[in-house]
């Protein structure tokens, strides 16, 4: 199954990109919206969480990534103290935000209200986006390999459908930079987890049973599954793996390293 209004090889090279953030094509027509992944560049970080992380949960100093947001929300032109953000813990609990924090234990959230940010951090975890333009409501889901397995996309969407009564037909997704299927090595107990299609068996003995795991497409497909129209997903063409100049990766980097933001949500005019 085709993935769907990737990347064009240009993103790379807009203005954001060198700034810190890459902004979606299917959120660039949608007025007032806030949608954006940021990129690990124009930051003041350094060493291992070189330079844009802003993760709070890692090494880096506390008083830097604050700086990191703060650079981040200045070319926003949005308030960091308007942000929503949780302790993830890789499962499928999901907030409906009406007041800006940092919660504990979700790993999506959802909103109708105008200058509330949600906020997602990953490294190697997919970002979701999703946003439905009548009613003006935002989604965003943290979507690691315990969470997808979990529907947390499918989850997310549901959730919007029973509280704003949006219509998943009408609505825009974003699938971010995550690590690439050929990137992302797992053993038989989290392959088990997935349909086959979205795995790839390596060539190992039996007693060390390998698969490589498509992250992407399992999110896909529950977006597609939710009810979002193919023609209005759009999927990072970026692995955070591989494209080291752009992103963190904690699996390449070994744990220590830094965390993005994707981030989405209605400024007041």
């Amino acid at each position: 199954m085709p993935l769907a209004n990737t990347f064009s090889a240009e993103t790379a090279a807009t203005p954001g990109a060198a700034n810190g953030y890459l902004v979606p094509d299917c959120f660039r027509n949608s007025p007032g919206l806030v949608a954006l992944q940021s990129t690990r560049n124009g930051g003041v970080s350094k060493g291992s969480y070189f330079s844009l992380n802003l993760g709070k949960n890692t090494g880096d100093v506390p008083d830097l990534v604050l700086n990191n947001m703060q650079l981040l929300c200045n070319q926003l032109s949005i308030n960091p103290e308007r942000m929503v953000s949780s302790e993830q813990v890789h499962a499928t609990r999901i907030l409906c935000a009406e007041k800006p924090g940092h919660y504990q234990g979700y790993d999506a959230f959802i909103t109708d209200q105008q200058n509330l940010f949600l906020c997602v951090f990953t490294a190697d975890c997919y970002p979701v986006l999703i946003y439905d333009p009548r009613h003006r409501a935002s989604g965003a889901a943290h979507a690691g390999w315990k969470g997808t397995a979990g529907m947390i996309v499918k989850k997310t969407m549901r959730a919007m459908q029973r509280r704003f009564d949006t219509n998943p037909e009408e609505c825009l997704a974003f699938i971010g930079a995550g690590i690439s299927v050929e990137a992302y090595e797992v053993g038989h107990n989290v392959a088990s987890a997935f349909p086959p299609d979205c795995t790839r068996r390596l060539h190992h003995s039996l007693e060390n049973e390998k698969y490589q795991l498509d992250l992407r497409m399992a999110n896909y497909r529950q977006l597609l599954d939710a009810g979002v129209p193919a023609s209005s997903i759009e999927c990072s063409s970026y692995c955070t793996f591989r494209d080291n100049n752009l992103f963190f990766s904690f699996r390449r980097d070994q744990g220590v390293t830094g965390r993005m933001v994707s981030l989405i949500g209605v400024a007041s005019s």
